[in-house]
């Protein structure tokens, strides 16, 4: 194994040893042990974590069916420098600045210490080198997002000349989906719905309609979409919104049996896919303006979160 000397044996982070709203769980420790890692692990120092929806619905204890032993560290997105690495890892050595999604599964198999700790590990194969051309910051912001984005499409075969409508398409998810269906896929046309004040970020983002979903009913447009990408739960509406043949992709619970489901699989081949796409500029990260909040606002940094007004993600930084 190869590591730096002075990687202390005890870490500062944010648990929670019950489940409930994060406001009222959410602790910080400054005495947590810190995680050990396995041969194909890398251990971070992590410089930005980014929060996710499934976050604050795995602290509530939506998933106690694949529960782990609590106290538990939240947190998936990470942006670091690896630190030491297991005798098995060869894509990575000490001083390596990566992101990644640290979780392989979001729901089973989640690591009791996520990226909301000073240091975090992660399987080799769910992280890439950082872009030389984002923050930490930035590249903090992606991995969970960017990788539901780019599979979605994928698991409804989306390619060139298709048309997509994404619902929330100012969010974390949807403002990437736009991107990449628009610079990676070659979609033939994107429209996606926001309320009246994100419009023109719709447009930034390469969105050809923006619909204000605040005074439209995207259901009733003459136009059809080959494909509807669902961040935010409408899956029952967003069947009228489809061509015949045409397909809805949804990455929110529903229960309609007519939409495809779709988790993500973190993957490090992806990021690395991604990343000519990233350091041309043609698909960037999305910061909420409040962000990056500090770590010592990360209970604030929820519970804006869980608002859903966020603007693209939120973001934690510094870690220490």
């Amino acid at each position: 194994m190869s590591s730096i000397n002075t990687i202390p044996s005890h870490i500062k982070a944010w648990i929670y040893s019950e489940y409930g709203k994060t406001q009222d769980i959410l602790k910080f420790d400054h005495n947590l042990p810190i995680p050990h890692i396995k041969d194909d692990q890398a251990l971070i120092k992590v410089v930005a974590a980014a929060l996710n929806p499934i976050d604050y619905k795995r602290a509530s204890g939506n998933f106690k069916t694949f529960a782990i032993p609590l106290p538990a560290v939240p947190g998936y997105d990470v942006a670091g420098v690896v630190v030491k690495v297991g005798s098995q890892v060869t894509k990575f050595k000490v001083g390596d600045e990566v992101y990644g999604d640290i979780n392989e599964n979001a729901i089973r198999n989640v690591k009791s210490i996520g990226s909301l700790a000073e240091y975090t590990t992660a399987e080799e194969k769910l992280l890439a080198h950082k872009p030389n051309n984002l923050s930490f910051i930035e590249a903090a912001s992606l991995p969970l997002a960017i990788i539901t984005a780019y599979q979605g499409l994928e698991r409804v075969q989306f390619s060139a000349e298709k048309s997509l409508l994404v619902l929330g398409g100012a969010g974390g998810v949807g403002s990437l989906v736009i991107q990449i269906a628009k610079n990676v896929f070659g979609a033939s046309k994107v429209a996606a719905t926001a309320s009246t004040t994100k419009l023109e970020l719709l447009r930034e983002l390469g969105a050809d309609l923006p619909i204000d979903y605040t005074t439209e009913n995207f259901e009733e447009l003459p136009e059809k979409f080959d494909v509807v990408y669902d961040t935010v739960g409408e899956s029952e509406r967003a069947l009228k919104g489809v061509k015949e043949g045409g397909k809805v992709v949804t990455i929110v619970d529903h229960g309609n049996v007519s939409a495809i489901p779709f988790g993500l699989t973190s993957d490090g081949g992806v990021l690395e896919k991604l990343q000519p796409y990233l350091e041309s500029g043609k698909v960037k990260p999305i910061l909420d303006p409040k962000s990056p909040f500090p770590f010592s606002e990360t209970v604030e940094a929820f519970s804006y979160l869980e608002t859903k007004r966020a603007i693209g993600k939120v973001v934690i930084h510094p870690v220490a």
